[in-house]
Parts: C-alpha cells; sequence; structure tokens
C-alpha cells in the first residue's frame, strides 16, 4: 500500500505542489492536485471520463471551464478567512486557470461522464456552513460540493478545527457497499495550519488493525484514507483546515462509528436528541 502522507514538492511549470492520482494512491475514484501560480501563472487539464471540482483555496483567478468563462473567481486571503468559491467542470471538459495575484487551486477529481451536465460555478455564498460538535470537539464545516448538489461522483467538503479541538470525531469509517448504512468513499484530507509552522495529527485504521498509522501532518500534507477509521487533533495554538475530497461506488456519505467509541454519540444524542451524523449530511 502506497504511503498514507503525501508531502508537498518544488513547483512545476504549472506551479502543482501536490498530485495524487488513483495509480499513485493505488485506488479507483479520487484524484486530488494542489497548484500555487504566480501572478500570470497558468495551469490547465481536464480529463475524458473525469469530473474536476476547481476549489480556491486563496487569492482570484480568471477560471475557463469548456465554452463557458466565469471571470474572476475567489478573493479570500487564506482558507481560514470563510468559504470558497470553486467551479465544477463535468467530465470530458477542458479546463484553464489564470493568476491575477498569488493564488492556490485546488483541483479534486473522480470518475464521470462526459456530456452530463454544463460547468457552473460554486460562489462562497452558495457554500452551506454549520457547526459540529461541543466542547473540544467543535468544528466548522463549509459543503462545497455535497450530495445534495448535482455531481456524478464528487463530495468535496472544507472543514476548520480550531487549535487543541479533535475532527472527525468519535472516529467513524466509510470502505463497505452496504448502503444505506454505510458506503464505500475513498478520501483525501488536505491540510493546511494556522500558524504555518504547527503540527496536526492523523491517525488512519481499521478494525483488524490491518491498517493502523499514526501521521504526524505539517503544512500542505496530504493524507489518504482508503478504508478505516481517521480522527484528527489539530495541536494547542494551531488552527487546522483541511479540504476533503471523497468519491466512490455511491455517491452517498454513509458512516459507521468506531463501536468502542460509540458512547460518545450515545452521549451526544443525550444532549442533542440526535447523532452528529444525523445533525450534519457531509463532513
Amino acid at each position: 500500500m502506497p504511503d498514507l502522507l503525501v508531502r508537498p514538492h518544488d513547483p512545476d511549470a504549472e506551479g502543482c505542489v501536490l498530485r495524487v492520482t488513483p495509480a499513485s494512491a493505488g485506488w479507483s475514484h479520487v484524484g486530488f492536485a494542489v497548484h500555487r501560480l504566480s501572478s500570470g501563472a497558468t495551469a490547465s487539464g481536464g480529463e475524458t471520463g473525469r469530473e474536476a471540482c476547481l476549489v480556491m483555496v486563496s487569492g482570484r483567478a480568471r477560471i475557463r471551464a469548456g465554452s463557458v468563462d466565469f471571470g474572476l473567481v475567489g478573493g479570500r486571503a487564506s482558507p481560514f478567512e470563510g468559504p470558497p468559491d470553486s467551479v465544477h467542470v463535468p467530465a470530458g471538459l477542458p479546463w484553464r486557470v489564470e493568476a491575477e495575484g498569488a493564488a492556490e487551486v485546488a483541483v479534486c477529481t473522480a470518475p464521470g461522464m462526459d456530456g452530463s451536465r454544463a460547468p457552473r460555478a460554486i460562489p462562497a455564498a452558495e457554500v452551506a456552513l454549520s457547526t459540529r460538535g461541543t466542547g473540544t470537539n467543535l468544528r466548522h464545516v463549509r459543503d462545497i460540493l455535497p450530495e445534495t448538489r448535482e455531481a456524478d461522483g464528487l463530495l468535496v467538503v472544507e472543514v476548520v478545527t480550531p487549535g487543541g479541538h479533535w475532527s472527525s470525531y468519535p472516529p467513524h469509517k466509510h470502505d463497505r457497499d452496504l448502503f444505506p448504512q454505510e458506503t464505500r468513499l475513498e478520501e483525501t484530507y488536505y491540510h493546511r495550519l494556522h500558524p504555518p509552522q504547527g503540527f496536526a495529527l492523523q491517525r488512519v485504521y481499521t478494525d483488524d488493525r490491518a491498517i493502523d498509522a499514526a501521521l504526524v501532518v505539517e503544512d500542505g500534507c496530504v493524507v489518504l484514507v482508503p478504508r478505516g477509521h481517521h480522527p484528527v487533533a489539530a495541536a494547542h495554538g494551531y488552527d487546522l483546515w483541511y479540504l476533503n475530497v471523497m468519491a466512490g461506488p455511491v455517491r452517498r456519505w454513509r458512516v459507521q462509528p468506531d463501536h468502542a467509541h460509540a458512547w460518545l454519540l450515545d452521549e451526544a444524542r443525550d444532549r442533542s436528541g440526535r447523532t452528529e451524523e444525523q445533525a450534519v449530511p457531509t463532513a
């Protein structure tokens, strides 16, 4: 199995500092890349049979997808500022990004049907915002491309976890084809930290411990979750932002908790009358 922690590298000619493909990850669905562009620099892509969601992590860029020119997209200076502007690009259409000033663009991909729909903008104002958990389990969720919005395979969401808090917690997994109880979804976590010299911890483990990795995450790293539970902890003093990309055979997010920690869900239910999984459709 490939290393579950992927670190950024020096930028290539299109500013790409990080790339995960199905082949490099050893799975079938999720692809992910990050481009850090100087002013006027460009990145482009588009694949037959693969849709994309272009997320403006920071800065502004002119985005074109197929024959549609979306003009300048984005504007936040940091992913910690608020929800992003994004563009959904259906499978088979070319896309091009040209930065206006320094910009960072995340490219999320998954299998899709060519010609299935038109490209569309996902403005920040249309991103659903919610807060999950209480106490040191509190975190803030931004649903960019949830299952309630049109796409072929992609599910895309941002989460901001305050320093000293836990996220993707209590531990849960989504690695079996048992809809509606559970769905099989590959997942990437793209992590950023504020201040950037901080760190976070993420554990990826299966019930039988065939996978059991405790990973030290630094700013700009990606964690691969091929299967199993995957909780995250942000170090005290360092806020954590991550961008999740999920895809699998069924475009639904249905999870099962680690039964050893199910009492935490019972406690949450006692407080609110519903579990966290019932409270928020995706995270």
